[in-house]
């Protein structure tokens, strides 16, 4: 059976008549769609936008280091200085940015600048200022000063109450900071913790200090302990000790040159060390 034509005329016409309909009524369902259109939150570029704009705030906000609160104590106690000597603290320009090299991340580039890379260890200082500020000798307040020297001949200075970085990758991106801008000043404030000085580190230290040199080629051999319990309280300590990987300190300044152990010990061995021996000194408990 054959469907009529008129039948499938009636259908395309009346196709083509709900389709004019539609282009010429307006849409119902658009109404609402445009309301909630006008609720919705702001798009998400705004949103990012402001969250970048508060994470560059809090950046330039924590730019500087934070102080250890300092004991105070109307009396005057005896302390002890530290002059850490040859550490390997030496700025690069690695690719575009300028870093402290070392002998893991850098060994390439120091490579093809015919260097060694087993004398690039800045952990070495790294470690030697953690095994100081950490110790009960600097929480107490017995801490006068700590000063390093480069292998370049750099000197800088750090204040007592400083809280050094705990992390290898912070440590080494503060020190690019100092040897470039000079000075590192605290959170908030304008005093400054990390202060690059001039040469030679005598001119700092107190009339009438005490300067005890550490090496294992010394000929001198004494028991720490007993040395630092026979020195006088009114004499200010100086402890030099060497921060790099091979070689030895200068002795020209020092008073006395000893060694303390019949085995070669790392700076953070050797400065322990010497904290343990002062605080047993002064009851440091």
């Amino acid at each position: 059976m054959v469907r009529p034509y008129a039948v499938k005329g009636r259908k395309k016409k009346r196709k083509l008549d709900d389709g004019a309909a539609s282009d010429t009524a307006p849409p119902v369902d658009d109404a609402p769609a445009a309301d909630e259109a006008e609720e919705l939150p702001p798009p998400e570029e705004a949103g990012e936008e402001k969250g970048k704009l508060e994470e560059e705030e809090d950046g330039a906000a924590a730019e500087g280091l934070p102080v250890v609160p300092r004991p105070v104590d109307g009396k005057r106690r005896p302390g002890a200085i530290f002059v850490l000597e040859r550490a390997c603290l030496e700025v690069g320009k690695v690719g575009k940015t300028m870093q402290i090299l070392n002998s893991d991340d850098h060994a390439n580039y120091l490579r093809k600048q015919n260097r060694n890379p087993a004398d690039y260890r800045p952990d070495i200082i790294h470690q030697a200022l953690l095994a100081i500020f950490d110790s009960p000798l600097t929480k107490a307040g017995r801490l006068q000063a700590v000063y390093v020297r480069t292998e370049k001949g750099v000197l800088f200075e750090i204040k007592p109450h400083v809280r050094m970085p705990r992390t290898f990758k912070r440590f080494c991106g503060l020190m690019s900071q100092l040897l470039q801008k000079l000075s590192i000043t605290a959170v908030g404030k304008r005093e400054k913790l990390l202060n690059v000085i001039k040469n030679p580190v005598t001119r700092y230290l107190p009339v009438g200090a005490r300067k005890i040199g550490l090496s294992f080629s010394a000929e001198k051999s004494v028991n720490l302990f007993d040395y630092v319990a026979k020195s006088s309280d009114d004499e200010t300590l100086v402890f030099v000790v060497g921060a790099m990987a091979h070689g030895k300190i200068d002795k020209e300044y020092t008073d006395d040159y000893i060694q303390i152990c019949n085995y070669p010990l790392s700076a953070a061995c050797c400065l322990n060390r010497i904290c343990s021996a002062l605080e047993q000194k002064w009851n440091i408990q």
